[in-house]
């Protein structure tokens, strides 16, 4: 009896360790994300590019995108490939939402990616053109 006794005794000496074990790395881990988080960038300094809300698109297409301050973008049409076939607007646009339009029928169907460039930024979507 005093056998079976030590053998529990040290079961849950043991599960306890692994606890507490457990719960020190869970908050040495939360503590280095923190740590490491510190340097993500501000997100009001980019803008953001939404993707088409047709895809395939065909006809006209509607680009749209948000800044949260006044700066100056160059929205592209680029290749499969990734290089860029045509600029759709080189602007400095104001703080808020912007569209920009495009005509799909002045480039043939296929697979293509609209970007916008920022001073600070690069970003892209894909889009699929399908005209009749």
């Amino acid at each position: 009896m005093i056998l079976m006794t030590y053998s529990i005794s040290k079961v849950i000496i043991g599960i306890l360790l692994t606890s507490i074990t457990l719960l020190i790395l869970v908050i040495a881990y939360k503590k280095l994300l923190a740590r490491l988080g510190k340097g993500n960038p501000i997100q009001e300094d980019y803008c953001v590019l939404y993707g088409l809300e047709e895809n395939p698109s065909s006809k006209e297409v509607s680009f749209y995108f948000t800044s949260n301050s006044e700066r100056h973008i160059e929205l592209s049409l680029l290749t499969n490939e990734l290089t860029t076939l045509q600029i759709i607007a080189e602007k400095t646009v104001k703080e808020g939402g912007h569209i920009t339009r495009f005509d799909t029928t002045t480039i043939p169907n296929g697979t293509y990616y609209y970007c916008l460039k920022t001073d600070n930024q690069k970003t892209m979507k894909k889009m699929i053109v399908a005209n009749n």
